[in-house]
């Protein structure tokens, strides 16, 4: 039986966690989610707080009680992490009990009933996979953006979208490539294009357009598109990082 491992790495994210997962305990099935898995980079504004209201198992060796009664089947456990998004998803693959991966940004919503569309592509066959998005943003640009995440064309690809992926192929790529402190989520999604194992579910995934506030729209989209040059043109992941922090962090 297919069952499915939500990964979740955060850093901070106490404005988005009780959000998301108060969504996915809502807008799943008990019977297709093995767990829900939130890998903690360190965060130190009250995330881990916020998470334990919700976790059925441990938080720092502290017992934590279930959300409510109705829920406790649904397992959400937290798991210490070295920062650095790639390292937290490996950490959670490794926990992980499905035989299917699901990893997901702490600000991304997926759709309703979005386990058993995952498992539905699993089923014909496609191992590996996201869904069609947009932002939470009513700017003409990120509307087009958000617009072109239904073609299946890997230059419109990115880990805000989500992944889903079989735990047997993941390992067989070697998860995620633990040099990339950014961009880790584009070179997985590089090897799956090689291996031709995509597909976008047409299904609407919301995630944040924070960054894009916080930077600018044709700011950010400017150092994204150079990011993304200059892996075309061999850059190291150390090189990627340095632009990242002077240009984004």
């Amino acid at each position: 039986m297919n069952n499915i491992s939500i990964i979740i790495p955060i850093l901070n994210e106490a404005d988005t966690i009780e959000t998301l997962l108060t969504h996915l305990l809502k807008n799943s099935s008990q019977e297709l989610i093995s767990e829900i898995i939130v890998v903690d980079g360190g965060s130190n504004d009250g995330s881990l707080d916020i998470v334990s209201t919700f976790v059925s198992g441990r938080v720092q060796s502290r017992p934590i009680k279930n959300i409510s009664t109705s829920l406790e089947e649904t397992q959400i456990i937290c798991v210490n992490s070295e920062k650095g998004r790639a390292k937290q998803m490996n950490v959670g693959a490794k926990q992980a009990s499905g035989n299917i991966l699901y990893f997901l940004h702490a600000d991304s919503i997926p759709p309703k009933d979005f386990d058993q569309a995952i498992i539905d592509e699993i089923k014909k066959g496609n191992q590996a996979g996201c869904f069609k998005m947009e932002f939470n943003s009513h700017h003409w640009w990120l509307k087009i953006t958000g617009w072109l995440t239904q073609f299946n064309w890997r230059v419109c690809r990115g880990g805000d979208q989500s992944l889903f992926i079989t735990k047997k192929l993941f390992q067989k790529i070697g998860g995620f490539n633990e040099s990339y402190m950014v961009y880790e989520d584009n070179i997985l999604i590089n090897a799956l294009y090689n291996r031709n194992q995509f597909v976008v579910i047409k299904k609407t995934l919301k995630t944040s357009a924070r960054l894009y506030q916080k930077h600018s729209i044709w700011k950010l989209q400017y150092h994204f598109i150079i990011i993304h040059l200059k892996n075309w043109f061999g850059a190291s992941a150390e090189e990627l990082y340095i632009y990242y922090l002077k240009h984004i962090t």
